[in-house]
């Protein structure tokens, strides 16, 4: 499979952004030369949109398991969130349940509800469980920092900082028991986990195609729960809101870069070119493992878990040096691309099942050179 980005690199940041392949770059450049063609703004044209939309949020749908008209169309998976957490109808003194491993974007989100509504925020410990926290002991943690007045809780799926994996469906059923919604940042989990949100409960699922899939920037969607339908609000509206066919279109408001959609189903096409769900997330496990193992055996590497990762993110750290220094060292003079994080200040690797052993092999070699 040919991706421009993968040539004379080695590239370990999925998680950050993924690479585009030709045919995907290729459908960008022709839907927008199409466009102009049919001429823009035309009937036909406007057909086009129309069928590229629900063909989009079809593909999404079977990739993810859950009805079309379910998935809303953003931008990424920040817009997805401020979605889910702007759409209820807070009151001074509700209280939002995050975890102290959120992305900073889900935090702004919050701080922003605290500063409009007085919505008073509360804050799970889960950063010191590492990448293998108990299922059990993340529940029993959740319940005591449950509040009478908790309105909402909003977690990430995959801890974008541990690669720790949350157990979703039971967090929703102890939520849910509460009358409590549950909204997911699923920026590290779609394209990486076998997933099927008409089961998982949960009422929100955030995400982007941008990093696991390997699609364009800017797309991304959100999965609704039917079931709460008529629980919540758009925070702002359009008029693709007023079709009236498509649910999801609730939360959507008007022009957008159809091209890209389009792209987005020509990365999935090359994404499940490589098997079943099931059989991308064991090719990705299996090389986050090889990787994990073999950063035991360099001196001065200290890596982060107790054991190999559930995902595809590789967290460690090397004696004596900041992340960010090796980071910058690595890219500038290997071509090896990881990304430095803040907190727990270390490297993370994101490995993918496009990730080839000779890149592990790169990377390691590098390492050991520090």
């Amino acid at each position: 499979m040919d991706f421009p980005a993968l040539q004379g690199r080695t590239y370990l940041n999925y998680g950050g952004q993924g690479v585009l392949a030709r045919s995907t770059l290729d459908t960008i450049s022709q839907c927008f030369h199409d466009i102009e063609a049919r001429g823009c703004f035309s009937i036909a044209n406007n057909r086009w949109c129309a069928e590229t939309i629900r063909s989009t949020k079809q593909r999404m749908a079977e990739e993810l398991v859950c009805a079309p008209d379910h998935i809303t169309l953003t931008e990424n998976t920040t817009g997805g969130c401020n979605i889910a957490l702007w759409s209820w109808d807070w009151q001074r003194g509700d209280r939002l349940l995050l975890s102290d491993c959120e992305h900073p974007a889900i935090v702004a989100i919050g701080k922003e509800l605290q500063r409009r509504c007085g919505v008073e925020i509360d804050i799970l410990p889960l950063l010191d469980l590492g990448n293998s926290g108990d299922p059990d002991l993340v529940c029993q943690r959740l319940v005591a920092h449950l509040h009478p007045r908790t309105r909402m809780v909003c977690l990430s799926h995959i801890l974008w900082n541990t690669g720790l994996v949350l157990p979703l469906s039971a967090i929703a059923e102890l939520c849910h028991a509460r009358s409590i919604l549950v909204a997911v940042d699923g920026a590290q989990s779609v394209g990486v986990l076998p997933l099927n949100l008409s089961q998982l409960g949960v009422d929100f699922y955030a995400f982007t195609a941008h990093k696991w899939w390997c699609a364009p920037l800017g797309v991304g969607g959100l999965y609704v729960n039917p079931q709460i339908w008529e629980r919540v609000h758009a925070p702002y509206v359009g008029w693709r809101g007023l079709e009236g066919h498509d649910r999801g279109a609730k939360f959507e408001v008007a022009t957008s870069a159809y091209p890209l959609y389009q792209a987005v189903q020509t990365a999935l096409t090359v994404h499940q070119s490589w098997g079943s769900a099931h059989d991308r997330y064991q090719r990705l496990t299996k090389l986050s493992a090889q990787l994990w193992h073999d950063l035991a055996h360099i001196p001065k590497v200290h890596r982060f878990g107790n054991q190999s990762p559930p995902c595809g993110l590789v967290l460690f750290s090397i004696e004596g040096r900041s992340a960010a220094e090796v980071s910058l060292w690595l890219e500038n003079e290997r071509q090896i691309f990881v990304r430095s994080l803040p907190e727990p200040k270390c490297l993370r690797a994101s490995v993918h099942y496009l990730t080839q052993p000779h890149d592990l092999a790169t990377l390691l070699e590098a390492l050991s050179e520090l």
